[in-house]
């Protein structure tokens, strides 16, 4: 099995031992992505809905860096802070998807890094 490293400008990058994104085989698993803007270094400005857009946008230029889209996504994990955000993160979420929906799991969990209000993780085809 072979790994290539993926790392891109136009997503934060990694806070800790890892990395943006592995591509093996014919796939492509990025790292959980906070909704910080690359640009400031800062979580994105507004509700939970800009915060769900950040977190996309920072998964689509890694998947852009490694030659793939959102649309080729085949599962996502999203991790929220409070399920109370469940319909807003839906909102945004959805939006990056009008065709078929990747599978996907949401679940709430005590913390995230930073003290963020979500964090996204996707796998997806080259």
């Amino acid at each position: 099995m072979s790994l290539k490293k993926v790392a891109t400008e136009q997503a934060p990058a990694a806070i800790g031992p890892y990395s943006q994104g592995i591509v093996t085989g014919n796939l492509v698993f990025v790292s959980g992505q906070l909704p910080i803007d690359p640009k400031t270094g800062a979580f994105a400005e507004g509700d939970v809905k800009a915060l769900t857009t950040q977190s996309m946008k920072n998964i689509s230029a890694i998947l852009e860096q490694a030659g793939s889209s959102v649309d080729k996504i085949v599962k996502t994990t999203i991790f929220v802070a409070d399920l109370a955000d469940f319909a807003a993160v839906n909102e945004a979420y959805a939006a990056f998807f009008p065709g078929i929906a990747p599978a996907r799991s949401c679940v709430q969990v005590a913390a995230i890094p930073k003290g963020a209000r979500v964090e996204i993780e996707a796998i997806a085809e080259l």
